[in-house]
């Protein structure tokens, strides 16, 4: 039997937005941080959803069924971490996110590409041995030491820091994400080695409260 998806009530008022996640997503959990850093957890409320699944319940919502998926109390729902980082932007008091000069800019993209590239080949390991892509893993391999490379040398002339007041940007929660997720989801790539500045880091930003309260359950790759 085909599995209906009933359409979002139109009667209904969300008092919260709502941002659907999955607690093994990296790119959700930086939206998840994002909330905490900039003070927002009373004013948006998290559902976890299942992915892949006919009946998730972020699929009345969002029919790419991804997430992050941010429903708004007027009607849409914004999808996609950058769209929604910008939307956590506008609200509050507390000291945005998003990076608008150049460098801080090109930070955030660097990272992002990591973490694209991380998916992919997780995805890979999860599909049945003859399923696999062995030229995808080699590729994404090399994609992933040579961007980590590349931030090691990034951070120890003073990129992804923390900025005054402690505050951070979209760069910073997505490296402390892929880092996050590689450590727990991700553990066959071997990241640290040869990387001390890159641990060093990982290690300060695993102390943040936001890092902290997201973390991802482990799984066995």
């Amino acid at each position: 039997m085909t599995a209906q998806i009933h359409p979002p009530d139109q009667t209904a008022t969300l008092i919260r937005p709502r941002l659907f996640y999955s607690s093994g997503s990296p790119y959700a959990r930086i939206c998840r941080m994002a909330i905490r850093e900039r003070e927002l957890t009373n004013a948006v409320e998290e559902i976890e959803t299942t992915l892949r699944d006919p009946q998730a319940s972020v699929l009345p919502f969002s029919p790419a069924g991804r997430v992050p998926a941010l429903t708004l109390p007027d009607g849409p729902t914004l999808t996609e971490t950058t769209l929604v980082l910008g939307w956590l932007d506008r609200q509050g008091e507390a000291p945005v996110v998003l990076p608008v000069e150049d460098q801080s800019v090109s930070a955030y993209g660097r990272v992002l590409g990591l973490l694209d590239g991380i998916a992919v080949w997780n995805r890979e390991l999860r599909r049945p041995v003859n399923e696999r892509s062995p030229s995808v893993i080699a590729l994404e391999q090399v994609r992933a030491r040579r961007i980590a490379d590349a931030l090691e040398e990034d951070i120890a002339k003073g990129a992804y820091r923390e900025m005054s007041g402690h505050h951070i940007d979209a760069g910073y929660l997505t490296l402390a994400a892929v880092l996050g997720y590689a450590e727990r989801r991700h553990t066959v790539w071997d990241w640290r080695t040869g990387r001390p500045a890159l641990i060093d880091w990982f290690e300060r930003a695993s102390q943040r409260p936001a890092f902290a309260d997201t973390l991802p359950p482990p799984s066995g790759i």
